[in-house]
């Protein structure tokens, strides 16, 4: 029960991100894009950037800050996914890229644009 309760939460708190970005003049173009490396959350137009965007909810103090969970190897997934979906949706290079993290804490919200540069590599 426990794992469909953290979908159902994770699930809210993205809706609650994606209500933030649109509000602020956010385009979201799709939403969970899953590839076999693994998923973005939401992606979209902000002005000229087309963004990736990972949501990072955290209830409480016990656990890091949700803007510090992105680590290195989930930076890299979602490289990965964001190249994958550019070649699927055929974008090319002349499109600027840029991967944010929203962070919800509690009630707080933070939108980190250009959170981490594009990460090269597979592994």
């Amino acid at each position: 029960m426990e794992g469909k309760n953290r979908r159902k939460t994770g699930a809210l708190q993205e809706e609650k991100a994606a209500a933030y970005l649109t509000e602020r003049g956010f385009r979201i173009t799709e939403r969970n894009f899953r590839s076999s490396q693994g998923e973005i959350d939401i992606i979209g137009y902000d002005g000229d950037y087309l963004v990736f965007v990972e949501v990072k909810y955290r209830s409480s103090d016990m656990y890091d800050n949700p803007l510090e969970a992105v680590g290195s190897a989930k930076r890299k997934k979602i490289c990965r996914v964001a190249d994958y979906y550019r070649y699927t949706k055929g974008i090319g290079r002349e499109v600027p890229v840029r991967y944010d993290v929203v962070g919800i804490w509690r009630e707080e919200i933070a939108w980190i644009p250009n959170a981490f540069p594009h990460v090269y590599g597979r592994g």
